[in-house]
């Protein structure tokens, strides 16, 4: 008896039809979309970010984000100097699937090209002199006498350290730079002999100093200021490393930090604040790290504008032709 024969009735085709569509649904959530057998063949398992403490806030709502679309991924973000994250992954050998730099500087010096072949620009800043209501001298700070408040005797400021951390090498660039705007001679000088106990490795360290009152004021990025609802000291863009327009004014200053090793010292020169990521060559889940990449620079950027780090996107590298081909169009070449 074939089918034909067996329905007679409107109501044997009814069931006949209501079968039918049973069975289709209960195959297709069976074998699945082809979508989600591509998230389940491809993005899974571990990933490994290390990230600049001043991504902190935004690099964890991204990944959030990102989970929310592959949730069989194991986001493991890892925060720290960019320099220090530079060197768990060439010297520690510690597994990385994804770097985001605070100095896009850093991949490209510390990393290309042993441990990564590539760089992409993605992001800015700008260095903010930070304190709370509760710091000495805050309800008269501001723009012209930040210098001589940081000076005074019964005042304590922090910074991090420019051998780890790219903020810790802005601090600096600041200082030198401001004495140049303002023409205050010797500021620069007098301020690193100022407070030196109160160096920490990351920009991130201080606010806990800051938000205790351990110190009443400390050179920090303008974005995690505003993140951490901390009250801040507008610079002028001669002085906040903003500006790409004025990068020749910004390498009027410099200073020497540590290189790839610990006796090695390489001259930093002042430059606009600019962020980098990179996949590192030896990351155990390079698809998905791929694939958080492109999710960091597209969905990712909105969120790190509005945590008061602007796109920079397309940008220029010299390394345009190593980057992978779903990634190209964030940047061009230099």
């Amino acid at each position: 008896m074939n089918l034909l024969t067996y329905i007679k009735t409107p109501i044997q085709l009814m069931k006949m039809t209501f079968v039918f569509c049973l069975l289709s649904a209960l195959l297709m959530a069976c074998s699945g979309s082809p979508k989600a057998r591509i998230e389940a063949d491809n993005l899974h398992g571990d990933l490994v970010i290390f990230h600049a403490g001043s991504l902190s806030v935004p690099m964890h709502q991204i990944a959030d984000s990102f989970k929310v679309k592959h949730p069989s991924v194991n986001l493991l973000l890892e925060a720290a100097g960019s320099k220090a994250c530079a060197r768990k992954i060439t010297d520690l050998k510690k597994p990385c699937d994804v770097f985001a730099s605070a100095d896009y500087k850093v991949i490209e010096n510390m990393l290309i090209p042993a441990a990564a072949k590539w760089c992409i620009r993605f992001a800015g800043n700008e260095m903010a002199i930070v304190y709370t209501e509760k710091s000495k001298y805050a309800a008269s700070v501001n723009e012209k006498n930040w210098q001589e408040i940081l000076l005074r005797k019964d005042v304590t400021y922090g910074r991090s350290d420019p051998d780890s951390d790219p903020c810790g090498v802005r601090a600096v660039l600041t200082m030198q730079l401001s004495e140049r705007y303002y023409k205050t001679r010797g500021v620069t000088a007098s301020l690193l002999e100022k407070n030196k106990e109160m160096i920490r490795p990351k920009e991130t360290d201080l606010i806990a100093l800051l938000e205790t009152g351990t110190v009443d004021y400390i050179f920090l990025y303008r974005s995690v200021a505003q993140q951490h609802g901390l009250k801040y000291v507008i610079l002028p863009d001669s002085v906040n490393l903003k500006q790409a327009v004025l990068s020749s004014f910004y390498q009027t200053a410099s200073l020497e930090v540590r290189g790839k090793t610990p006796t090695e010292r390489v001259m930093e020169v002042g430059a606009a604040m600019v962020y980098g990521v990179t996949i590192p060559s030896n990351a155990a889940n390079p698809v998905v790290a791929e694939e958080f990449v492109k999710f960091l620079l597209t969905e990712g950027v909105k969120v790190m504008e509005k945590n008061g780090q602007p796109s920079l996107l397309p940008s220029p590298t010299a390394t345009y032709d190593q980057i992978p081909g779903s990634l190209k169009s964030f940047a061009r070449k230099e």
